[in-house]
C-alpha cells in the first residue's frame, strides 16, 4: 500500500447496529475492505451481543454497552492476530451482532400423528401444538452451530430446525408418560412444563434459550374422535331403557311438528303408538295387583236383511220394505 492509498483509507471509528426489520437473529457488520481503528468504539445495545471473528474463528464477544477497542479489550483477538501489548495501529476483523430478543408467538405442531402407547384406550395416535419463545444466549454456540459466517440468519431460517426437535422429543416424553390421552387433555399446563425442561437442553446446544413453552391442544385424528365421541356418548346414555323413552319422547315431538298429509298422520300415529308402549311399559309397577273383572256387553246384532226389508239408498242400513222414510238418517226413500 502507497502512502497515498493509506492517507485516502478511511478508517472505521464506530462500529453500531440498529436492527432494521423484526426476525433477524445474527448479521454481519459490512467492512467493505476498511480497517477498525484501533481505539474506536463498539457500541452494543440492551438487546444485542456482538462478536469479533478472525479468519473464521470466533473471539471476542461483547454484551450491552460502550466499549474502546484496543489490546486490553480483545484479549483473545490479540492473540490469533499476535499483536503485542503496545499494538496501536488499525486492524481488520469481522464483526458479527446477535440480537438476544425474545422470539415470541413461534409456532409448533405434530405434521403427523404420533403413535403413543395409552394405559386406557392402548396404542393411541394424537395430534398437538402449540406456541413457544426463545433467545441467544450463547453467541459462540449459536456461531459456531448455526449461523457461521452468513451475512444474515433469521428466525425462519431456524424454524423448521426447532420445531423437528420440539416433536421428536415430544414423542419420547409422551411415550415414558404415564398420563392417559384424557388426562393430557385436562393437564396441558402442567404437560408444558414438563416438556420444557426435556427439551431446554437441546436448545442450549445451539446456544439458545428456551423461555416459554405452551400446549395449546392435544386432539385425536378425526375417525378416532369419533370413536371416542360414541364411547362418551354411551357413557352419558347410562340406563339404555330411560335413553330409549327418551328417544320416542323427542321422535313423538317430531311427528307431531309434521303436518303435511296423511305420511306425517301415519307417522305421528305410529311414534305415538310406540311412546304408549314405551310409556306403559316404564309405569307398570313391578307387581301389579290382579285387575277386577270387567263385562263386556255382546254387541247389538244388526237387524237381518230380509224379503220384507230393504237397505237405505243414502245409510245403507236396513229398512221396512214398505218403510217412506229411513228410520236412522231420516232419508225419504
Amino acid at each position: 500500500m502507497t502512502l497515498g492509498q493509506f492517507l485516502g483509507k478511511q478508517f472505521i471509528r464506530v462500529i453500531e447496529w440498529n436492527e432494521p426489520e423484526e426476525g433477524i437473529l445474527a448479521y454481519r457488520y459490512p467492512m467493505q475492505d476498511e480497517e477498525i481503528e484501533n481505539g474506536g468504539r463498539l457500541t452494543v445495545t440492551e438487546s444485542q451481543m456482538a462478536a469479533f471473528v478472525n479468519k473464521g474463528k470466533i473471539a471476542d464477544v461483547f454484551g450491552p454497552g460502550l466499549h474502546t477497542l484496543n489490546t486490553r479489550n480483545l484479549p483473545l483477538l490479540t492473540d490469533l492476530m499476535n499483536w503485542d501489548k503496545d499494538f496501536n495501529s488499525p486492524f481488520r476483523s469481522e464483526v458479527y451482532f446477535f440480537s438476544t430478543r425474545l422470539e415470541i408467538d413461534q409456532k409448533w405442531g405434530t405434521a403427523t400423528p404420533i403413535t403413543i402407547r395409552d394405559k386406557e384406550f392402548g396404542a393411541v395416535r394424537l395430534r398437538c401444538y402449540g406456541i413457544y419463545s426463545y433467545r441467544i444466549v450463547d453467541p459462540r454456540s449459536f456461531f459456531t452451530q448455526i449461523s457461521g459466517t452468513r451475512q444474515g440468519y433469521f428466525v425462519g431460517d431456524l424454524d423448521g430446525q426447532l420445531r423437528n426437535t420440539i416433536v421428536a422429543r415430544m414423542s419420547e416424553i409422551f411415550a415414558s408418560s404415564d398420563l392417559s390421552f384424557l388426562d393430557m387433555t385436562a393437564k396441558q399446563g402442567l404437560l408444558g412444563d414438563k416438556i420444557i425442561e426435556q427439551i431446554k437442553p437441546a436448545f442450549a446446544a445451539l446456544g439458545l434459550e428456551l423461555n416459554q413453552f405452551v400446549v395449546e391442544n392435544i386432539s385425536l385424528p378425526d375417525e378416532l374422535q369419533k370413536i371416542l365421541d360414541q364411547r362418551i356418548g354411551m357413557n352419558m346414555v347410562g340406563d339404555l331403557g330411560r335413553f330409549t323413552q327418551f328417544e320416542a319422547a323427542e321422535s313423538l315431538d317430531i311427528a307431531a311438528a309434521n303436518q303435511g298429509g296423511a305420511a306425517g298422520m301415519g307417522m305421528g300415529l305410529g311414534a305415538g303408538a310406540a311412546v304408549a308402549q314405551t310409556l306403559s311399559a316404564s309405569l307398570r309397577p313391578t307387581f301389579a295387583a290382579p285387575a277386577a273383572p270387567v263385562s263386556v256387553a255382546a254387541p247389538e246384532a244388526a237387524p237381518a236383511a230380509s224379503e220384507a226389508s230393504k237397505f237405505c239408498i243414502e245409510c245403507g242400513k236396513p229398512i221396512p220394505q214398505r218403510a217412506k222414510f229411513c228410520a236412522e238418517c231420516g232419508k225419504p226413500q
